[in-house]
């Protein structure tokens, strides 16, 4: 954190600013005319303050339309911490963060969430900063039969929610390989799907690659009862091309789940989400953990510091943002928070009926483009004066 302690940029701005100029700011920072506060059922409200959680809504509404009906959903990103210190026993960790989590999603259902999202390996501390192989490979369990897909269906069946959740993976079936990978459990309680993360750091401490490869699942859209989604993991909302295949495959929410740490990517958090949004006409969700964790050995970071055992702090800052360019406020920079936003489906072809950025994409010329750009003769279009 920096030495001035600021947990909710929204919350300094209600502060210090008086209610014209407060309103003002937020048209400009937020791309919003009115309030988009959204009244959350007491029970919820309830169930967060005796768990110590932050529990925020909002909503985003569409033009009303002669020929279809609304399409309302209501989503839930939810960041949290670890729960227990990093040297106690796997099955005690796991365990610990599933009893959290399990009673902020019982808190999206009294909130009346369809679709609820995970952090980034929510299962576990962060622990590929450190480069060991060993406990933290224990951590991983088979995408559609594992342990935490078994306890979240049982969730989603009750609750009536699609649930998005992410996971350190094991491969059974292909040399027992580990990928990091987002798994889809519809309302009904079935395995729908997964998508393995397209795009791989290194960068900082984010060591990934010591333990996975990119994935091999392409840019795969779940279409469930709720709508069409996908989920785009952490390090891929840098790569606009990776954003913009799950938008040509037709989803209507992209989800972000996210693991990034303080001066590393925070002047980028608000933007990369929100951009996306905006080019690809549909909605997006990222979500951010928070804390910073210690782990049992020090490690280096390869930037001439001395060895160290904590990793973040991981800033949180969770929110959604709109194909119109609107966005809600984010949830707190470092405490447990569930985000829970009402929207309109319909908004996503309003946009583009009005912006045209989908009519005017011209895929096949960049198409084209790409693809000379991959070859091992490439050379770029640059013009010299002669």
């Amino acid at each position: 954190m920096s030495a001035f302690e600021l947990n909710n940029l929204n919350d300094c701005l209600e502060k210090h600013l008086p209610p014209d100029e407060l309103k003002e700011v937020k048209r400009i920072l937020y791309g919003v005319e009115e309030d988009q506060t959204l009244e959350l059922p007491a029970s919820a409200k309830d169930i967060a303050e005796q768990n110590g959680f932050e529990i925020q809504g909002y909503r985003f509404t569409a033009r009303e339309e002669q020929t279809r009906k609304c399409r309302i959903v209501r989503v839930g990103a939810i960041q949290n911490s670890i729960v227990i210190p990093t040297t106690a026993p796997i099955e005690k960790q796991r365990e610990a963060i599933w009893n959290k989590v399990k009673t902020m999603i019982k808190a999206a259902a009294e909130a009346g969430c369809n679709i609820i999202c995970t952090q980034e390996a929510w299962t576990m501390p962060f622990a590929f900063c450190t480069r060991e192989k060993f406990p933290w490979c224990e951590f991983a369990e088979e995408a559609e039969n594992g342990p935490t897909t078994k306890m979240l269906a049982e969730l989603a069946k009750s609750y009536n929610m699609v649930i998005i959740h992410s996971i350190l993976e094991r491969d059974i079936e292909h040399g027992e390989t580990i990928w990091n990978t987002a798994v889809v459990i519809s309302n009904s309680g079935r395995y729908v799907g997964k998508h393995r993360k397209n795009h791989i750091p290194r960068v900082g401490d984010f060591n990934e690659s010591t333990y996975y490869m990119e994935g091999n699942t392409g840019h795969p859209v779940f279409d469930t009862e709720f709508g069409k989604l996908a989920v785009n993991i952490c390090y891929g909302r840098h790569h606009p091309q990776n954003w913009m295949m799950f938008g040509l495959n037709g989803a209507e929410i992209v989800f972000n789940p996210s693991a990034t740490i303080g001066r590393l990517s925070e002047p980028l958090w608000g933007i990369e989400a929100r951009n996306a949004a905006i080019a690809n006409s549909y909605f997006t969700v990222p979500i951010n953990r928070v804390g910073t964790e210690q782990f049992p050995n020090e490690y280096t970071s390869g930037d001439g510091n001395k060895a160290h055992r904590e990793f973040g702090p991981f800033y949180g800052s969770s929110y959604v943002a709109a194909p119109d360019g609107s966005r809600t406020p984010s949830l707190s920079r470092d405490k447990d928070g569930l985000l829970v936003v009402e929207l309109d489906l319909n908004l996503c072809r309003q946009v583009k009926d009005f912006w045209g950025f989908r009519m005017t994409q011209r895929v096949p010329l960049y198409a084209e483009s790409f693809k000379k750009a991959s070859e091992p003769d490439f050379k770029p279009q640059v013009i010299k004066e002669t």
